[in-house]
């Protein structure tokens, strides 16, 4: 069987990871910087922590690593 990889589908980035990757395999997947996303998450975080929080953990446990 063939595996077909979607190199547009959301995964985490072990190469660019400051963290756990969330945050550059989003960047990755809308082709932006690393650091615009982290600071939308960083900003994100101060209004609204718990439930920033809660994505970001959900995140890194459902997101697999992309080598």
């Amino acid at each position: 069987m063939k595996t077909v990889v979607n190199k547009d589908r959301f995964f985490r980035d072990p190469h660019k990871a400051k963290i756990s990757g969330v945050c550059a395999g989003l960047a990755k997947s809308i082709q932006i910087d690393p650091w615009i996303v982290r600071a939308g998450a960083i900003a994100a975080f101060l209004f609204a922590p718990a439930a920033i929080g809660l994505a970001y953990v959900l995140a890194i446990l459902l997101l697999r690593y992309r080598y």
